[in-house]
């Protein structure tokens, strides 16, 4: 099976999807990094398609970064100076060729992730 990479955001506050979050995918190369993709979430809180999909799939090490500041401000979160969480990181390994799901859970004040199905 062709391996995949997909993503999905839970508003944890509000108990709803994220939409409208946007997504970057990078792959890492040592300190190099390889813009891959840019998405939106949708009203699920998915991307419309694979962050990253069969026909680029690649083993190796990759960033997702997760623009929530700005997710936050367009949905209305009360705003501090600074934002406790912004922009947010998460750097995992994939090693065979599968389906990975990689998704956030986030609230204002704490952020979790898991490799899913």
């Amino acid at each position: 099976m062709p391996g995949y990479l997909t993503t999905h955001v839970l508003d944890t506050a509000r108990g709803q999807p994220a939409q409208g979050m946007e997504i970057a995918l990078y792959r890492l190369d040592g300190e190099a990094r390889t813009e891959l993709a840019r998405m939106r979430t949708n009203a699920d809180g998915r991307t419309d398609s694979p962050i990253l999909p069969e026909g680029d799939f690649a083993q190796g090490n990759y960033e997702l970064v997760f623009h929530a500041g700005d997710w936050m401000d367009a949905t209305g979160v009360a705003a501090e100076s600074p934002r406790f969480l912004d922009v947010i990181p998460i750097r995992f390994g994939m090693s065979q060729d599968d389906h990975y799901h990689v998704p956030l859970l986030i609230s204002p004040f704490g952020f979790s992730t898991y490799r899913g199905s």
